[in-house]
């Protein structure tokens, strides 16, 4: 299956050991590999580390507190939660096959900031979850501007590449060379081994060998079953929500996966070129059933 499925990489880990590891189409552990959306997870760390060192006050607060100039478009109605959980109302055209629509701008542009400042909403924040890009890409440019002299790349280096002492270097997409911003909705470019660690971090709750780098609350109400407020049960601050089991998953487009279950202590990273015919969503909940 994998070997016909464009899958590039393959792990599973149990326990803190590697069960199956396996690259094909010429990739090996070294391998450098792009999230994709996978990367809107690690962004919803990096809130979460800027509440724990008090750079962001709470996710209650309204994105205009961080975003000002979008007070225009009635975007203080909006507040940090509604980001994370895709309930903004964010009118955003997610079509990645569409030149002309906000993905494309967003991906190949080199203003990201003023995109963001153009944007507006379609209905009442807090109504509604519709997977839309743009909420994520409002959250590095509020983490942008609550860092103020750091950059998003450098504080996830200081928060979890360094201290999940990381195999190798990655590289966030940035929209310029010059005072870039990272594109936060995607473009993460790393190894296998590396975004596997990442899911462990979340398997431990925060907790990295004895540090906690991340809050307990923050990974919990990260990770839990939600339908208040327009949320869905599928999805909760960035991590999409498979089974009422209690795991949990990081996704990207042309079927990267990061997939957790916490009850199993299981980890499974698949990484590909396409989705390749397979419906990961089940079989992640299928192997983990072996287990």
């Amino acid at each position: 299956m994998l070997e016909g499925s464009k899958t590039v990489a393959f792990l599973i880990i149990q326990n803190d050991s590697i069960h199956f590891e396996k690259y094909y189409k010429g990739y090996d552990d070294a391998s450098i590999v792009p999230s994709f959306s996978m990367s809107k997870s690690i962004t919803s760390a990096l809130i979460g580390c800027a509440i724990d060192d008090g750079l962001i006050k709470s996710v209650d607060e309204p994105i205009t507190n961080y975003i000002p100039e979008m007070k225009k478009n009635g975007f203080d109605k909006v507040s940090i939660k509604h980001v994370l959980q895709m309930t903004s109302g964010l009118k955003f055209n997610e079509g990645y096959f569409n030149p002309f629509g906000h993905v494309a701008a967003f991906y190949y542009g080199r203003h990201l900031e003023k995109q963001c400042g153009k944007l507006k909403l379609k209905k009442e924040p807090g109504t509604e979850f519709e997977y839309k890009s743009g909420n994520t890409q409002l959250l590095g440019l509020i983490l942008a501007r609550a860092l103020k002299t750091k950059t998003v790349t450098q504080y996830l280096q200081e928060k979890i590449w360094t201290p999940l002492n990381m195999e190798y270097d990655a590289s966030w997409s940035i929209d310029k060379k010059k005072n870039g911003l990272e594109k936060t909705f995607c473009c993460i470019n790393a190894r296998a081994r590396d975004f596997a660690k990442f899911g462990r971090l979340y398997l431990n709750k925060g907790n990295w060998n004895g540090q906690q780098l991340i809050s307990k609350d923050w990974v919990a109400n990260s990770t839990k079953i939600d339908t208040t407020a327009g949320s869905a049960a599928y999805y909760q601050y960035q991590w999409w929500i498979p089974s009422r089991s209690g795991d949990f998953m990081a996704i990207g487009i042309l079927g990267q996966y990061v997939y957790v279950n916490p009850a199993k202590n299981l980890i499974i990273v698949r990484l590909g070129k396409k989705e390749g015919g397979v419906n990961w969503w089940s079989t992640m909940t299928k192997i983990a059933g072996y287990y």
